[in-house]
């Protein structure tokens, strides 16, 4: 558990209060993850240690990706020097661009409050400009699309992050450990175990511990020199390695690395990281603004061409109708339309 406080508190004052700001299509799992862990503390200790409100840009109900409104207290207009504040969003934050909510958590920064964020909130906090200078996090699913778009920020795939008056946060469950570290640092080991307990949640797990399941269990498989391989892959996917690289980096030969692909996963290693590299592509073409030939070098292509005919293989659309977010038969009537126009 860190040391470093995550929430502000108010002078001398027991009670932290936590102001959670909504943005559209949020993660409903790590809204609820941040509030329930101060429910629980609240009613196991017997006494107001927490308070929490829920505002938006408007003050109307904001949907979470899940389509359930959520209905929230005030409008952030309405919100002085706010304790602690904490971006919760989900689907789409990397495009989210709002210069008024961007202001609003400047000037709360200004005015001394800790500023956090769950799931892919730390896409909202970077835009705003509040991340320059502090380490963060963000879901694993999002961190290479946000190297990309932020490559001066200090981005580390942990469960959470706590900098000084900055804290960042995986999302999902990880939100709950979180909470649950604070509760520990506040309130002590025993409180945050009682809460941990009534979520059956077995084990409190530190801001460095994976964010995602080991290769093993992903895999479910367990030999050692394939696991390897695979994490060479997943290690290299901006400048590919050849078959014969990663065979000597895991003590094989050429011929044993294909036999064990053949064997466990029932591909071969040409095939399995060449998936794992358009996989990352898809990640950044929907995730980003990057040019579609930036996107190929970013993941091992040489070739825009070479891609995008691999990308159109294994997705069934091109890199530019992936972006476009249409299939195959549109994009080439859309094309036709053009050239009988001309």
């Amino acid at each position: 558990m860190s040391d470093q406080p995550m929430f502000k508190s108010a002078g001398d004052a027991s009670v932290d209060h936590v102001t959670l700001l909504l943005i559209p299509n949020f993660s409903m799992l790590a809204f609820t993850s941040v509030v329930e862990p101060m429910r629980l503390a609240n009613m196991i200790a017997g006494k107001t240690l927490y308070k929490w409100s829920v505002i938006s840009r408007d003050g109307e109900p904001v949907p979470a990706s899940n389509g359930i409104n959520v209905a929230v207290s005030a409008a952030a207009t309405d919100v002085e020097r706010p304790q602690n504040v904490i971006v919760c969003s989900g689907i789409d934050a990397h495009i989210y661009q709002d210069a008024l909510t961007f202001g609003w958590l400047r000037r709360w920064a200004r005015e001394g409050s800790h500023v956090g964020a769950v799931c892919t909130g730390a896409h909202i906090l970077a835009h705003a400009g509040l991340l320059n200078g502090y380490r963060c996090t963000i879901h694993w699913a999002n961190l290479d699309s946000f190297v990309e778009e932020f490559p001066d920020i200090d981005v580390r795939a942990e469960l959470y992050e706590v900098d000084r008056d900055r804290f960042t946060c995986a999302g999902g469950i990880a939100a709950l450990d979180m909470m649950l570290n604070e509760i520990t640092r506040k309130h002590g080991p025993d409180l945050a175990a009682a809460v941990s307990e009534q979520f059956m949640h077995e084990r409190i797990r530190e801001g460095h511990d994976d964010q995602r399941l080991p290769l093993q269990a992903r895999l479910r498989v367990s030999h050692p020199k394939l696991i390897k391989a695979i994490a060479e892959m997943e290690r290299n996917t901006e400048e590919a390695l050849s078959r014969d690289e990663i065979a000597r980096r895991v003590g094989l030969s050429r011929r044993q690395l294909e036999r064990l692909f053949r064997r466990y996963l029932s591909t071969s290693p040409a095939r399995y990281y060449l998936k794992l590299r358009l996989n990352r592509a898809r990640t950044l073409l929907t995730q980003t603004t990057m040019p579609v030939t930036e996107v190929a070098f970013a993941s091992g292509f040489t070739s825009a061409s070479h891609f995008s005919k691999c990308y159109r293989d294994m997705f069934g659309r091109t890199p530019r109708a992936e972006r476009r977010g249409v299939d195959i038969v549109e994009e080439e009537e859309a094309d036709v339309g053009t050239e009988e126009e001309v």
